[in-house]
């Protein structure tokens, strides 16, 4: 539909549909984890960061966590840094963190807040190291077969999971209209840097500040039961459910335990959404449909099908 073309009564009609919900997050913050497609298409990229701008305009308070696993690979093979991954996770020698600080705290980084910025909103690039706001330590990786007595202990290096979040720089920035733009770098006590999976970060970013949403942008619809239909909304007893009985399972597996662990940590919803779907965070914050799966943890008596 062009400008020409829209109805200006479809205009007041979704506008009036936002307002109960500008109503009641008005105040709260959201946080988002950023990745995947919406980061790589441009149509994508300009309405993620005009979401960004209008949720601040409104009154809500978005925090961004970032990720960059693609451009990180780029770079690491334009530089012949070999990429080695266990478990789904990259080995980062000394050599390949610095390339990590340089893509994730750099150039991602300080391309989304130019984007935010340029689309009138006001953005601050950080990474966990800024006012040691991500405490870190080295994620241990343990592999074993039938065979074995013993677990092996894999080293994978500048890997790290979140020991501690400071929020008190996040939410001085946001209290001064700033939209904080977050890199999933932590530091431990040493002051050795960390690689840390950006869905982690958010979660426990979400958790900390108490959170009203943590919306994690993926490259699917949301989660889907065993007949391949999306669940729109489950409670955390129900998702517990589900990945007991394998229906969650492989690369969502990680995305949805992050999702539950903030929702039983005290974030009031957690959002599994299509990032490939234009403007997908406004849709599901300000309309009744949404674009993916609401996690939260009120009690309810039916699965959705």
């Amino acid at each position: 539909m062009t400008e020409q073309t829209r109805d200006p009564r479809l205009v007041v009609e979704v506008l009036s549909e936002a307002l109960p919900y500008i109503q009641r997050f008005s105040g709260k913050t959201v946080v988002v984890k950023y990745g995947g497609n919406a980061m790589t298409e441009d149509t994508l990229i300009d309405s993620f960061a005009r979401n960004m701008v209008l949720m601040k305009e409104v009154g809500i308070n978005p925090v961004v966590v970032h990720g960059g696993g693609p451009q990180i690979g780029e770079l690491l093979e334009k530089l012949k840094i070999e990429s080695r991954f266990v478990g789904g996770m990259r080995v980062t020698d000394a050599e390949t963190m610095d390339v990590v600080e340089m893509v994730l705290g750099g150039l991602v980084n300080k391309g989304i807040v130019n984007l935010i910025n340029q689309c009138g909103g006001k953005a601050i690039g950080l990474t966990g190291k800024d006012g040691a706001q991500i405490r870190a330590r080295q994620l241990r990786v343990e592999h074993q077969t039938p065979e074995m007595t013993a677990p092996e202990i894999i080293d994978i290096g500048h890997v790290g999971e979140v020991e501690h979040i400071s929020t008190e720089l996040i939410e001085m920035l946001a209290a001064r209209d700033f939209i904080p733009v977050i890199a999933p770098i932590g530091v431990d006590a040493d002051g050795r840097s960390y690689n840390i999976n950006a869905d982690l970060v958010a979660g426990k970013v979400a958790e900390a500040l108490g959170a009203e949403k943590l919306m994690l942008l993926t490259n699917v619809a949301g989660l889907m039961n065993a007949a391949g239909q999306v669940l729109t909304g489950l409670t955390t007893a129900q998702v517990d459910a589900l990945i007991a009985d394998g229906t969650i399972h492989g690369g969502m597996l990680p995305k949805i335990r992050c999702a539950l662990e903030a929702v039983k940590g005290g974030v009031a919803s957690a959002h599994i959404i299509d990032g490939r779907v234009p403007h997908a965070t406004l849709l599901e914050i300000f309309t009744n449909a949404g674009v993916g799966t609401l996690i939260t943890d009120e009690r309810r008596e039916d699965l959705p099908d």
